[in-house]
């Protein structure tokens, strides 16, 4: 995924427009419909057309010089049959279930989440007192949720905020339709929800994370959540009250992936549906039209006793034109765009050199 410094190029896809959330929106518990921690939030209930996957586009791609490595690497996702929802789900209401056959084909995927690259929603914790003096507004069964004007993908927590030092987190304020808009631009595309599900349950079945069952193996942090008790206190025991950098905690999985769970919310390819059968199905590609699309991961705002949706199974929903402090995304390509080519080479050849180092010290 391309950094930052190239900053002058995704601003003519990224804008500022303003996202109001709907008052009925409830907290994240039991079986509710909405996600507090993920704020469902409505502009505009317009269907919008159906969109099949886009096509990559020919542009010429700059790669412009940076002091802070890239995180470009994609990884190959193979062709598999994996059991796509669960029988056992959490919150029903958001069709997790039932259970089903789905064989999803190769593909590539980023390694990473987009890296950081109006008025938006933002966590009230960590906006300026300066700021909040001039908010009039919340969402009623979240409160926390405090619309910010200024609040944008280069001022995530208001206009007196800065990613100057976050450079390597992961880009937030970031609609639906400015994410498909950039993955075009890097000759890429959204995934879509069955190839996010598969790329985060790996080989595994009938397991709640990419790597297992267990919160935290062995002890260690494997995704940056919330510790403590939501929204008052955050202990930050991950080391991370918001956003953490892209690469930060291991590879999630056998294949590899950074952060597919946690750290923020990913948008998918598919239009929001809820009701599904146990038929098998080859490469899903969601319904052809809808109101809202599906975003997929958990984030640093999900706590277990609040928002337990930091589970591959797991899935919420948001407006095409809705934006928030939480939610980013990453892109995936059927094949991988030429000028990444070089950039792979090197780096599965770094992984070969340090296997073949600790092969000798063994």
């Amino acid at each position: 995924m391309e950094k930052l410094v190239c900053v002058f190029l995704l601003s003519l896809f990224l804008c500022t427009s303003c996202e109001t959330c709907d008052g009925d929106s409830s907290q994240c518990d039991g079986d509710s419909k909405e996600e507090g921690c993920g704020c469902k939030v409505n502009r505009d209930s317009t269907k919008y057309s159906s969109n099949e996957h886009n096509e990559k586009a020919d542009e010429q791609h700059v790669n412009i010089p940076s002091d802070i490595p890239r995180t470009n690497e994609m990884l190959f996702i193979e062709r598999g049959t994996f059991t796509m929802g669960t029988d056992e789900p959490v919150f029903p209401v958001d069709g997790e279930g039932p259970a089903r056959k789905v064989t999803v084909y190769g593909f590539y995927l980023d390694k990473h989440e987009a890296e950081s690259f109006g008025n938006s929603f933002c966590l009230e914790n960590y906006v300026s007192e300066e700021v909040l003096k001039n908010v009039t507004q919340s969402v009623a069964a979240a409160p926390w949720w405090v619309p910010i004007n200024g609040a944008d993908w280069r001022h995530p927590n208001g206009p007196d905020s800065s990613i100057k030092d976050i450079m390597d987190h992961p880009v937030v304020h970031v609609s639906w339709n400015d994410a498909v808009k950039y993955c075009e631009w890097a000759g890429k595309r959204l995934p879509t929800e069955a190839e996010f599900e598969r790329a985060c349950k790996g080989n595994l079945k009938s397991r709640l994370f990419p790597w297992g069952n267990k919160e935290e193996p062995k002890g260690k942090h494997w995704m940056n959540i919330w510790h403590g008790k939501f929204p008052s206190e955050n202990t930050a025991d991950d080391g991370y009250h918001t956003t953490a950098p892209v690469t930060e905690f291991p590879e999630q999985n056998i294949f590899g992936v950074k952060n597919i769970i946690g750290n923020v919310w990913e948008w998918t390819q598919d239009w929001w549906e809820t009701k599904f059968t146990p038929t098998p199905k080859k490469n899903p590609k969601g319904p052809r039209f809808g109101t809202d699309k599906v975003k997929k991961g958990g984030s640093y705002m999900c706590h277990k006793n609040y928002c337990y949706r930091y589970r591959c199974d797991a899935r919420s929903q948001n407006t095409p034109d809705s934006s928030a402090v939480n939610l980013g995304f990453r892109c995936a390509s059927d094949t991988l765009p030429s000028y990444l080519n070089d950039i792979n080479l090197v780096q599965e050849e770094v992984l070969l050199d340090e296997d073949n180092i600790v092969k000798e010290e063994l």
